[in-house]
């Protein structure tokens, strides 16, 4: 079977399954993590650092945008399998266990936990996804890249490196926030209706690469969704985890809606207004949430903090 066979292979029955495959890694497509990246650079407030919003920053935020796509290849099997499930996260199942812990291996301990429970299901961080996890942990890494360039930048010392592991982090951040704003990337409905379909939904397995890649490809363009971003005011996020889970429980909620779309024909060719307008939506989405996040690492990487000096 070939990686994109593989890569499609669907959620069997019905909501509750014996078991779950892995979902589809390549939310949006290469266009449409180059165009978040770029507009979430693109929009930050003048307060961040020059260097986050000059032409090189644009450019290689754009050009890393789908990076983490191309870690997905036979070549590094092992690569591509540790982060697969970084990709998504099914809040079907995840929900099972309650409110989701802010710590990987706590979630990691509770599906295992929550496995006797719903034997029925496969309670394991690949099957039902890992998606908020790796977004917080990158997340962290860009604030502490932040504060160290801060420091550099007291000093009077090269702050170059710091800036080159910003850009990066801030980048890679944004191929998982990106993916948040997909409707199909929180759910067991990822590609084709699984379970009781009473509205006639596709069960085709063309709907996700239809969506997310084909239709963004031939119908938008930078310059559609950058007056959405535009118009909205950069956030300083009280809490990033809590935004975060709310921004893909907002996205959780247009799933259906998704189906409706691709129903009415919203994404074949042309498309339609409702599907282009959609479409736009939830990619100014993305770059506005990574706006914000990026512009919070930033602030909050200002705060004091106790330096690591070893393990006691």
């Amino acid at each position: 079977m070939s990686r994109f066979a593989r890569a499609l292979r669907f959620v069997v029955a019905s909501a509750l399954v014996p078991w779950i495959t892995v979902q589809p890694s390549f939310a949006w497509g290469g266009d449409g993590h180059r165009m978040v990246n770029r507009l979430a650079a693109t929009y930050l407030p003048k307060d961040v650092p020059a260097f986050l919003r000059n032409g090189n920053a644009l450019d290689t935020m754009e050009y890393l945008g789908p990076e983490p796509d191309r870690w997905r290849n036979h070549a590094e099997p092992e690569l591509g399998d540790a982060q697969a499930a970084e990709h998504f996260i099914d809040f079907e199942y995840a929900d099972l266990i309650g409110n989701l812990p802010r710590k990987r291996y706590d979630y990691v301990r509770a599906l295992a936990q929550a496995q006797a429970a719903h034997p029925d299901v496969q309670m394991t961080p690949e099957k039902v996804g890992m998606q908020p996890y790796v977004t917080e942990e990158v997340w962290q890494r860009l604030k502490v890249g932040m504060r160290e360039y801060r420091h550099l930048l007291a000093a009077g010392e090269d702050t170059k490196p710091a800036e080159a592991a910003i850009l990066y982090y801030a980048a890679w951040l944004g191929h998982y926030v990106a993916d948040g704003s997909q409707p199909l990337h929180v759910t067991m409905q990822y590609n084709g209706w699984n379970g009781p379909n009473p509205n006639g939904y596709t069960t085709d397995h063309k709907i996700h690469s239809l969506f997310e890649s084909t239709f963004v490809t031939q119908n938008v363009k930078f310059a559609d969704v950058a007056p959405l971003v535009a118009a909205s005011q950069p956030k300083l996020l009280n809490d990033e985890w809590t935004d975060y889970l709310s921004y893909l429980r907002h996205s959780a909620t247009l799933v259906e809606k998704t189906y409706q779309l691709e129903k009415a024909g919203g994404f074949i060719g042309d498309g339609t207004a409702d599907g282009k307008a959609f479409t736009e939506e939830r990619l100014s989405a993305g770059a506005i949430e990574l706006r914000d996040m990026i512009y919070t690492a930033w602030v909050r990487s200002g705060d004091p903090v106790e330096e690591f000096h070893g393990a006691n």
